[in-house]
């Protein structure tokens, strides 16, 4: 039987970056998502992240059913990710309460807006208690950004962040975190499963090119 199409290997200068920053140009690439606010311990994004799974195998099990999409292959699901930020487009990692996020898991080319829609629909109909109603399909570009693998309880991920921002100094960088452009994780653990010692986290900022006499 052939190897399921497993993102993370085949990207793994996206998913898998060492423990110490680098710079990396981020392609466009189709998620669903679903956005919310408040602390992750909460209902809403326990929520969402059903959500996002229940539509996403909807897709993944088609073949099933023998609905599969034109261009339908076998792969392992990509792992969660999410955007964080403030109304104000600054981001504090200790007031959680006032946290925006969108919650998202990246989807195979072959997931196009129609694929969407036809699994929003099944889905609504075998899982009516989830409310798909709130997720959308969208293309999501980030272009230039640092990041870096975090290793160890989400508390800490402020050390690892200061690490990137160094990064930047030194490479002519500046850190575009905002209200356009947001901090991103992508989840390479389950925190239901893992020691929080143990938890990978991809953190990545976006960046941009400082132009000459910015540091004057």
């Amino acid at each position: 039987m052939p190897e399921k199409f497993d993102f993370k290997k085949q990207y793994r200068d996206l998913y898998m970056p060492g423990e110490i920053p680098r710079q990396i140009e981020v392609p466009a690439m189709n998620f669903i998502c679903v956005d919310g606010a408040g602390d992750p311990n909460g209902s809403e994004y326990e929520k969402a992240v059903g959500i996002l799974y229940g539509i996403t195998f909807t897709i993944k099990m088609s073949k099933m059913s023998g609905a599969q999409p034109a261009g339908y292959f076998e792969y392992v699901v990509p792992p969660l990710e999410g955007l964080w930020w403030y109304e104000d487009g600054a981001f504090d990692f200790y007031r959680r309460d006032n946290w925006l996020w969108t919650s998202m898991i990246r989807q195979p080319d072959f997931v196009t807006p129609e694929v969407f829609e036809w699994a929003v629909h099944t889905c609504r109909k075998k899982k009516p208690e989830l409310d798909v109603s709130k997720a959308r399909f969208e293309t999501f570009t980030e272009g230039l950004c640092v990041q870096i693998l975090h290793r160890g309880p989400y508390a800490t991920e402020p050390q690892s962040v200061e690490l990137m921002r160094q990064f930047m100094e030194q490479n002519q960088l500046k850190d575009a975190t905002g209200l356009l452009r947001k901090h991103h994780e992508i989840y390479l653990s389950d925190p239901r499963k893992t020691a929080p010692d143990k938890l990978r986290t991809v953190l990545r900022h976006p960046a941009e090119r400082n132009s000459p006499g910015n540091d004057l």
